[in-house]
């Protein structure tokens, strides 16, 4: 049987008791939970150490009346009065700064759960804090946020030290996510009413729709029973508690928890066990006993922790010896001893280091009907998750499908916008520049707008692709007769005016007008070019032969052949008698030799080791070249080349050719800037006129080319297949993107939703639109030179080679002449009669026959 304070007090001596003060708000469900924790602590701790203990705890109950000078007041009372070594409470963070002076100059240890972070042991090292600070539930807060895609937030707090405490780390939290802080409100613990009613009207103003609320359970409750009145506790809300209030939601009445349905909320996490169980079930006994006013209480992580370190305390002064010790010299002793504990308490790895509670992570819960639903945890390591785990290899996420099924305000289940319970009203052009990229109709009957063409899907799954539920109103920019009342840069620049909160559609990102309104990131990527006829198929071209060669690269040939025969006539003919003859006849076989290396067909037989050495190395030319024309012609021969009518604007502006554009794009500008004449421009509507306009030509009345975006020109060589050429140079723009208003929160949650949609669904999306990319096997893109011509530059190297050897053969040749005729150069003739001699005899043919009759 437990034994009891009383049997407790007979078995020890009188001398070794010890006082601890105890400040608590005695009429508060908290306060009386509190003390029924702690006397139980002891009495466990008694009984688990029978006859085995030096020193018993006696408590010193005092009722701080919720006011803060009474509980200093009661405080100085305990320490001066009393003698007590150690203070347990006061539970509010206001009271317990009041107390933690007292406590400092009378050097005596302070045990609160107080949780405001400007109480602190580093700066007071008698405060030991036996609950989590608040600014630690910043970061889970931040995960639930980020999560869910949010980007804009406002804090609600209430104006005490406790609500004030966290403040400045839940905005640095917001910033290292990139949500935005729209608005701070606090609300004094003493608000009316009235002034509540007052504070909601101005946020629900605001149209931002996720809170994150710190306050006690007191105000709380009202707060949230007059945001329920006034409509923001319904679908489209978002609502986060802080710990304290969720830690003690049970405490609140029924009323009270049916104005906080669907709210979020984050506290410690205290792990289930058969020990906490069992406790609980003997704790609620004992409660209703002493306080059979209270119809129903539960255990909350307060009392759970109080009894965890009364347990740790009462171990603690059984190793400080108090018999014959001074209240002074018994503080001293127990302060470094309660300022480090570690135990497998009720609360499970009950660990205080250097003053201060710690715990691994945080519980997210759901209010929803009489009490709370578990949802998820969070901790440092592996951030969001459905079980905890302190298992350090897994990467820190943020992921809201690691969280259990949430219930939100208005029984709603899609996750709310973050803009409240407002419709994003969406601009769209009345109709787009093409009908297969944009088009917006109303229904005469249904009065429903409808949408179609490639933006309108895209549009569509990056709705479906957003972290939560979006309301929209698409509302098209026409007048009433379904006119368009005026360009894309007007249809923007109304929401500068306020009527729309988003544009979209076939919409190009340019940098005037994001002087007026924010761009997400671009979900087709446009840049604009030229779209030209194919000319006439080269086939049917009598000179096609010509064509694998360019110009340059044909008179280098031929230069090369006269040059390489005259080379070999030079070294063959006074020694060779085929390489002689009237001038015709040598003139003939210079070329017939050099032109028959083509075929490999020369006849002639070389003696001179220098002229084999040169044709070798022409042969290896001839080959080489012929290799390459023979693959080139074939290639035009066999397989069908579109070529434009022309590769780039310079020369459209050159030949004086018309250039159409669409009539509502931005293009007319651009090409004013590159030099076009305004009377050289043509305006079109449609596919139709586009293909009609190049068909004609500007020779009648049409135009030589369309310059607009790339999509486009794509779309339309789709739809005309192998029939026009888009040609370059490309000129980039930024794409096709959807206009918000300057720091607007929405920019970075749609900009993410695209990401996704452009790595998943975008193909799909083209294919249906543009038709797959081998629909036109023959269609070639971004066109600005001949196709497959050989130019001379592909074989300079091979000509470099040829010209330095029979530069090398003739010089050879030469030098050799010279060593054989070397009597010449030395004789006493004059130079003129030697360079006379030294021709004659170079000219003067030597037959072989002759030779080997003089050796």
């Amino acid at each position: 049987m437990m034994m009891t304070m009383t049997a407790v007090a007979k078995v020890v001596n009188e001398t070794g008791e010890v006082g601890i003060g105890v400040i608590l708000d005695m009429d508060s469900d908290v306060g009386k939970s509190y003390r029924v924790c702690m006397l139980m602590a002891l009495e466990d701790f008694y009984e688990a150490h029978r006859n085995n203990f030096t020193t018993i705890i006696r408590y010193h109950f005092r009722d701080s009346k919720y006011d803060n000078f009474q509980a200093a007041s009661v405080a100085m009372d305990l320490v001066k009065n009393t003698k007590v070594i150690a203070l347990l409470g006061p539970q509010q963070s206001s009271q317990a700064k009041f107390v933690l002076d007292i406590a400092y100059e009378s050097k005596v240890p302070i045990i609160s759960a107080a949780t405001s972070p400007n109480l602190s042991s580093k700066h007071n090292p008698y405060f030991i804090r036996i609950a989590q600070t608040s600014s630690t539930q910043a970061e889970p807060i931040a995960a639930l946020i980020k999560s869910f895609g949010w980007t804009e937030v406002v804090f609600i707090f209430e104006n005490t030290d406790f609500g004030r405490g966290p403040i400045t780390y839940l905005f640095d939290a917001m910033v290292n996510i990139g949500t935005q802080v729209k608005c701070q409100a606090l609300l004094s613990p003493y608000s009316t009413d009235d002034s509540i009613l007052q504070q909601l009207d101005k946020l629900k103003a605001m149209q931002t729709g996720v809170f994150v609320v710190h306050m006690l359970p007191p105000l709380a409750s009202r707060f949230f029973k007059k945001a329920n009145e006034v409509g923001m506790m319904a679908q489209g809300y978002a609502w986060i508690i802080t710990d304290v209030v969720t830690g003690l939601l049970h405490h609140l009445n029924p009323q009270d928890l049916d104005s906080m349905q669907g709210v979020l909320g984050v506290k410690p996490y205290i792990p289930p066990s058969n020990q906490l169980t069992n406790f609980e079930r003997k704790w609620r006994r004992r409660v209703l006993k002493e306080y059979p006013e209270i119809d129903t209480i539960d255990l909350d992580m307060f009392s759970i922790w109080s009894y965890d370190f009364v347990f740790a305390l009462a171990d603690a002064l059984q190793r400080v010896e108090s018999k014959s010790s001074t209240p002074l010299e018994t503080r001293s002793k127990l302060l470094p001893m309660i300022q480090n504990i570690r135990l497998n308490g009720l609360s499970g790895d009950f660990h205080i280091v250097n003053g201060q509670l710690h715990t691994f992570g945080y519980q997210i819960v759901n209010v929803i009907g009489k009490g709370e639903k578990h949802v998820g945890f969070w901790n440092p390591i592996n951030g969001l998750s459905s079980r905890i785990s302190k298992n350090q290899s897994f990467d820190y996420t943020t992921n809201k499908d690691d969280l259990g099924a949430i219930i939100w305000p208005g029984d709603a289940i899609g996750i709310p916008t973050g803009w409240g319970n407002k419709k994003l009203r969406v601009g769209v052009p009345a109709l787009g520049k093409f009908v297969e990229f944009f088009q917006a109709y109303i229904d005469p009957e249904t009065n429903i707008v409808y949408t179609n063409g490639f933006c309108s899907d895209v549009f569509y799954a990056v709705i479906d692709a957003m972290p939560y539920v979006v309301d929209y109103e698409i509302i098209p920019y026409e007048t009433p007769d379904g006119k368009r009342p005026g360009t894309v840069n007007d249809l923007i620049y109304e929401i500068v005016r306020g009527k729309y909160d988003m544009v979209a559609g076939d919409i190009a990102i340019l940098w005037n007008r994001s002087n007026y309104v924010d761009f997400t990131l671009p979900y087709l990527d446009e840049g604009f070019a030229m779209l030209v006829p194919v000319k006439v198929d080269d086939r049917k071209n009598a000179w096609i032969f010509m064509k694998p060669l360019e110009t340059w690269l044909w008179i280098t040939i031929g230069l090369f052949f006269i040059c390489t025969g005259i080379v070999v006539w030079i070294l063959e003919r006074r020694i060779n008698r085929e390489f002689r003859g009237h001038p015709y006849q040598q003139v003939g076989t210079i070329l017939w030799f050099s032109f028959s290396t083509l075929v490999f067909a020369q006849r002639e037989k070389l003696k001179n080791n220098l002229s084999k050495m040169v044709v070798a190395v022409w042969i290896f030319v001839v080959l080489v070249l012929v290799s390459s024309y023979t693959a080139s012609l074939s290639s035009m021969l066999t397989i069908q080349k579109l070529e434009p009518t022309a590769t780039n604007i310079h020369e459209l502006i050159a030949r004086g050719d018309y250039v159409g554009y669409h009539s509502s794009s931005f293009v007319e500008g651009l090409l004013e800037n590159m030099g076009f004449p305004d009377d050289k421009l043509r305006k079109y509507t449609s596919f139709q006129e586009y293909d009609k306009a190049l068909s004609d030509g500007s020779k009648n009345n049409g135009v030589s080319a369309i310059v607009d975006g790339i999509p486009y020109l794509k779309l339309l060589q789709a739809k005309y297949c192998n029939k026009y050429l888009i040609v370059g140079p490309v000129y980039k723009t930024a794409g096709f993107g959807y206009a918000f208003p300057k720091k607007s929160p929405h920019i970075a949650t749609f900009s993410r939703a695209i990401l996704k949609v452009l790595e998943g669904q975008m193909k799909n999306i083209s294919d249906k639109w543009f038709g797959k990319e081998d629909s036109c096997p023959d269609l070639n893109v971004d066109v600005d030179q001949d196709f497959d011509r050989l130019t001379l530059e592909s074989f300079r190297g091979l000509f470099y080679i040829a010209g330095i050897s029979s530069a090398c053969a003739l010089v050879a040749c030469v030098i050799m002449f010279l060593y054989e005729n070397r009597e010449i150069l030395v004789s006493n003739d004059s130079m003129g009669q030697k360079v006379t001699t030294l021709l004659r005899r170079f000219i003067e043919p030597i037959d072989e026959e002759e030779e080997e009759e003089e050796e």
